[in-house]
């Protein structure tokens, strides 16, 4: 763990949301210093908590510290129960609110509003206050009480549509690219720029956040493209989705690499250096023809291992396609530093992966384990100023909770 300066150090987030998009997004800003407090119900808390798989032998997820993916969202936050279903649950967050900067929720539109704890209500606390909201299909539109997940989104913004072979289904990304694309990073962002702002005008605003929207900015060229010539592309044959023999996956002697060579230099040192100058002028044939077949077979020749030692002598833009195992062994990775290791309570030591932006000066770490359920529900209340008596009477009404006892046979999302 550091004691390290952080950027965000100065940043309050109250983060009522659950699962991956709020919890990527509320953690990129806790790697960096932000103090992210989990508002969780006085139930089983955020449902990730107790997805599996699960660290340790038993079945038990103690605390609700034990779920691998939990632990992967959850570093450097603190954790407070509250029940917003209850008067004193509605009244302390208010109060909470008026000394944080953030608050990030993922409920469907109008929830909060109903519970008479929605923006309108929290900027009468707190008019500086940066709302984001991260739903599937946005605040506005015909979409916004409709339920869905990843697959659901990339399906709608034409994404889906265009991911696989030609005349195939369409492949789900093993990433989830609406989620965590469309939305985590783009609330990210949304949030440092409302807040920069708010800094400045001491106003804040509502960031409103859409996983669909997120998702179809990712088209950014594709569109473009069609909304200048209106040509519809095809699944399988984009310019960078498989239409061109030099910018493709190939079948290696012992699984696959892939070919990314674009540029004419690249492309001519592939052929230079396998022997077959006269594949120079193919660079832009279509798969399926004569060329690709070529090509396919002396992709064939050769191992992935001897490719990469082909590559590193003729920097010919060919890397190999690694199983998940390999690709976290890996030196890049490593040297990278996007496997990293902490103690988590309990358990002793967790890997994760790693920060992945790089600051030289003032870098993001992992610097606080994942907080069990309600693990800071006193210490929070206590900072925002309650006093012990009124902390006493909100957990003895039900209205806040402390930490949860162990609990185990929860079922995931139903």
């Amino acid at each position: 763990m550091s004691a390290r300066a952080h950027p965000l150090s100065d940043v309050r987030v109250l983060d009522l949301s659950r699962l991956l998009p709020g919890g990527f997004c509320s953690q990129l800003l806790a790697d960096f210093g932000a103090d992210v407090v989990k508002v969780e119900d006085t139930g089983m808390g955020d449902y990730v908590r107790w997805a599996p798989p699960y660290y340790g032998d038993d079945s038990k997820q103690s605390l609700g510290t034990r779920s691998a993916l939990y632990l992967s969202l959850n570093r450097n936050k603190r954790s407070i129960r509250l029940d917003l279903k209850s008067e004193g649950g509605r009244e302390a967050l208010l109060r909470l609110v008026r000394s944080y900067d953030v608050v990030l929720e993922s409920f469907r539109p109008g929830v909060l509003d109903r519970l008479g704890v929605g923006y309108e209500r929290m900027r009468e606390e707190n008019p500086a206050l940066v709302y984001c909201a991260i739903t599937g299909y946005g605040q506005t539109g015909p979409y916004t009480q409709r339920a869905g997940h990843d697959m659901n989104y990339l399906g709608l913004v034409g994404l889906l549509g265009l991911t696989g072979e030609p005349d195939g289904r369409p492949i789900q990304s093993a990433g989830q690219i609406a989620d965590l694309g469309g939305g985590a990073l783009m609330a990210a962002f949304g949030i440092m720029a409302a807040l920069h702002e708010a800094r400045k005008s001491g106003e804040g605003q509502l960031v409103d956040i859409s996983m669909a929207d997120g998702a179809l900015s990712w088209l950014a060229m594709v569109a473009g493209a069609y909304l200048c010539d209106g040509e519809v592309p095809k699944r399988g044959d984009g310019q960078l989705t498989g239409r061109f023999v030099c910018y493709l996956p190939y079948e290696a002697k012992d699984g696959w690499v892939t070919m990314g060579a674009l540029e004419p230099q690249f492309w001519a040192r592939f052929c230079n250096g396998v022997g077959r100058p006269d594949l120079i002028e193919k660079q832009f044939e279509r798969t399926g023809s004569e060329a690709w077949a070529e090509i396919a077979e002396v992709f064939k020749s050769k191992t992935r291992a001897e490719w990469k030692a082909f590559n590193d002598e003729h920097d010919a833009m060919i890397e190999p396609v690694l199983d998940l195992d390999e690709a976290l062994e890996s030196d890049l990775v490593r040297e990278r530093e996007m496997v990293v290791e902490w103690e988590q309570p309990e358990l002793g030591p967790v890997r994760q992966l790693g920060v992945p932006v790089k600051l030289s000066r003032t870098p993001g770490d992992v610097h606080a384990p994942a907080p069990a359920l309600g693990e800071h529900t006193e210490e929070v209340l206590a900072d925002a100023g309650f006093s012990a008596d009124e902390i006493a009477a909100l957990i003895e009404s039900g209205a806040a909770a402390g930490v949860a006892g162990e609990a185990s046979d929860h079922s995931f999302m139903g």
